[in-house]
């Protein structure tokens, strides 16, 4: 996982947020901590939560406070740059990359960590930010390697009302094929694969990373909750094109409806015979550490996930 010639300081923006605390996590976490000569977390306030203390308490965490005006100062050493900032950081996101030609980063991580945007026929005004901030990037510093890691639906996410899955009476509604393939990486397991990424030889870090901690179809989700105690799950199917249409007819930075018609269309498909699959790049074997996968999930829920979450929300 290591390579003996590279060692690189390490930068995570964002390391407190929803998933940043598992990406942050995973760099501070041993054996990964062994392969990176620093990790840095970036912190407006210079401080990160009790909380996250907490849970690395084992780990000597570094912490340097920036402000929009002296992110270059903030990068001096870094070789790698993990972006983990959630939606609302698109200003912080672009002064970010502005900094970048004063520095010595030689790859980043922008924050994509989610469905690949790439494939869409559609406009969507949160990932066309994404694509947009990726082209700035390139513009700006060419010689840096771009690493955009795409990890499906959050496991732990996504089995919830919001995206048809009505766990607490037992109905799952699809948009399209209720046996169209959809992949789910958990949230621990996204830090634990950005972090071994950035621990590979330069020359081996991809362009492009789609990850996988599991994938089924909504069908075969309702088998597998249904053997851990869901009861009897009813499955229907929703008409993909007028529930598509209806969906991208006005301009939306919500991506929960989107989600659902591209379940139904085989693009969060992250295997070998879908959009690709670099597991065995991050974790050849699962050597490393074990993939969480949907029937963990059921196992730990009961096969009922979110089934006490109140839907829609008040």
């Amino acid at each position: 996982m290591s390579s003996s010639a590279w060692r690189p300081v390490v930068a995570i923006a964002g390391a407190t947020g929803h998933l940043g605390q598992h990406i942050a996590s995973a760099f501070l976490s041993s054996p990964l901590r062994d392969n990176f000569s620093e990790v840095i977390l970036l912190s407006r306030k210079g401080a990160v939560s009790a909380r996250f203390l907490e849970s690395n308490r084992h780990a000597h965490i570094v912490i340097r406070k920036y402000s929009d005006h002296d992110l270059a100062d903030a990068l001096q050493g870094v070789q790698v740059l993990v972006n983990a900032v959630g939606p609302a950081g698109h200003s912080f996101k672009e002064n970010l990359v502005r900094a970048l030609p004063q520095t010595d980063v030689q790859v980043y991580l922008p924050s994509e960590f989610g469905v690949d945007h790439y494939v869409h026929d559609f406009p969507h005004l949160e990932w066309d930010q994404k694509k947009r901030h990726v082209a700035l990037t390139k513009e700006l510093v060419p010689g840096v390697k771009i690493c955009r890691v795409f990890c499906g639906l959050f496991l732990e996410d996504s089995i919830g009302p919001w995206f048809g899955f009505d766990t607490r009476n037992g109905r799952y509604s699809s948009v399209g094929s209720a046996r169209s393939p959809v992949s789910f990486t958990s949230l621990d397991d996204v830090g634990k694969a950005v972090a071994s990424l950035c621990s590979l030889p330069k020359e081996r870090i991809p362009e492009v990373a789609h990850l996988a901690g599991d994938t089924h179809s909504i069908a075969e989700i309702a088998e597998i909750m249904q053997g851990a105690g869901a009861g009897r799950v009813e499955v229907t199917d929703i008409s993909l094109q007028k529930y598509k249409d209806e969906t991208t007819a006005e301009p939306s930075w919500d991506p929960a409806g989107y989600l659902r018609f591209l379940m139904g269309e085989n693009r969060i498909n992250h295997t070998l015979t879908g959009l690709g699959n670099a597991n065995e790049l991050v974790n050849p074997e699962e050597k490393h550490w074990k993939w969480k996968s949907l029937r963990d999930l059921a196992k730990e829920t009961e096969g009922r996930p979110w089934k006490d979450f109140a839907w829609p929300p008040k």
